[in-house]
């Protein structure tokens, strides 16, 4: 065998390990109580809070070797663990831990003619393969909700997070071993290597569900290569149509929150479409507090004449999630081109109508077709924490089996339970 052959074996014999191990404690996570579980949860946030500094020392060794390497700002931003985000990881896992358990709950049960009952129970996937890049957050909210929806789970991070994702799974394997679980419930992996995605990704014999999260590139590998079924989304090309019966004040206010709170998430403020009534008096407010943020402009030809140093915009342009500085403007004639615009060239993410108009407001929720869709609210609030779901394993722009945010909802099916009392069919 040559070396070649031998290390492709090695990638198969630890994958197929982590494979089994992970089946096995999946039957044994699908029994286990809301208690244990809930133990489990909170043990890993007493363990993370413990651990900070090892958390920050190993963070610091991908976030340097990020910059040698010369990685794009976005990725080292979504790479840093501060100790804000660490408090954020904390308080995802007390939530989660507060969500009420789906594993088990009973629903739609109906007599039927015959007498017997119908029903629907909700129960666990199995084991979910997650594969993500740069956040090392990631890690701590992936394994919290499959944990909490009573799934096993095998997790891969990036290249670039690897310090900081052992270092979190240290922290997990404290808290299943606290509450009595088998450490096998959530498995990290200790390498990076493109193969053993590739092996992740086609074995059904242990892998239920793949969910990945990252750039466009992976996650369109995954779909295509994958022998499991996949909850993707490919990007996030978000839109805010400002409505000429908008007020104009908030309407800047959550375009440029929209835009600036953070650029390198899928939920960043991509595409702005203004009402042509209004644009006169909004762009030029609007446009200045995007400068005043070093944000670069490209837009139509009116928007170019209406504000100096635009770039002009292509189609190109309005279908890219830039997860950067830059934004790009449209005027539209109303709220009909608003919506064909934004379901042409988004990526049915996350888009929002800025408008006092009731009924408007009530066509652009009915019409656009997004697994998020907004009324005078920033695109910065679609995540599974801000919707109340503790945390989300990602946003998924299916429309099957799970749309949006994914949270342990999301992370469950359904199957039909008959009760009965010796009924025989007639």
């Amino acid at each position: 065998m040559n070396s070649a052959e031998s290390y492709m074996t090695d990638i198969e014999a630890y994958m197929n390990k982590l494979g089994s191990q992970a089946r096995v404690a999946s039957r044994e996570i699908s029994r286990a109580t809301t208690a244990a579980k809930n133990k489990a949860l909170l043990a890993t946030a007493d363990a993370i809070n413990a651990n900070r500094a090892a958390l920050m020392e190993a963070n610091q060794k991908d976030l340097k070797a990020g910059a040698e390497k010369g990685l794009e700002a976005a990725l080292m931003d979504r790479l840093e663990l501060t100790d804000a985000r660490i408090d954020n990881m904390i308080e995802g896992l007390q939530q989660v831990s507060l969500l009420d358990d789906p594993v088990g709950e009973v629903s739609d049960l109906k007599f039927r003619p015959s007498g017997i009952q119908v029903g629907r129970m909700r129960v666990p996937l199995g084991v979910i393969g997650i594969i993500y890049e740069s956040r090392p957050n990631v890690t701590c909210e992936a394994a919290s909700l499959c944990l909490k929806s009573g799934n096993a789970t095998i997790l891969r991070g990036g290249s670039e997070a690897l310090h900081s994702n052992q270092a979190i799974a240290a922290c997990i394997k404290e808290g299943l071993q606290a509450a009595g679980l088998s450490e096998h419930v959530v498995q990290v992996l200790d390498r990076t290597d493109r193969e053993a995605v590739g092996k992740l990704i086609t074995m059904p014999e242990y892998v239920d569900v793949i969910v990945p999260r990252g750039g466009k590139g992976l996650i369109e590998r995954i779909s295509n290569d994958a022998k499991v079924p996949v909850i993707k989304h490919l990007d996030g090309n978000c839109h805010i149509y400002i409505d000429d019966k908008a007020d104009i004040d908030k309407s800047i206010s959550v375009a440029v929150n929209a835009k600036t709170q953070r650029y390198g998430t899928c939920c960043t403020l991509e595409s702005l479409l203004v009402a042509a009534g209004i644009a006169s008096e909004v762009l030029p407010k609007l446009c200045d507090e995007y400068k005043t943020h070093k944000v670069e402009i490209r837009g139509c030809e009116k928007t170019q004449s209406l504000i100096d140093g635009v770039v002009p915009a292509t189609d190109e342009d309005y279908e890219t999630e830039y997860l950067a500085p830059i934004v790009s403007i449209k005027i539209v004639s109303d709220l009909d081109q608003a919506i064909h615009h934004i379901n042409e060239f988004s990526s049915q993410h996350t888009d929002s109508i800025m408008t006092q108009d009731h009924n408007r407001a009530q066509r652009f929720l009915r019409e656009v077709d997004s697994s998020s869709v907004m009324v005078n609210a920033s695109t910065r609030f679609a995540d599974g924490f801000e919707y109340g779901l503790g945390a989300e394993i990602g946003i998924s722009t299916d429309k099957l089996h799970a749309r949006g945010p994914v949270g342990v909802e999301g992370l469950t099916s359904q199957k039909y339970i008959v009760l009965g009392d010796g009924h025989i069919r007639q």
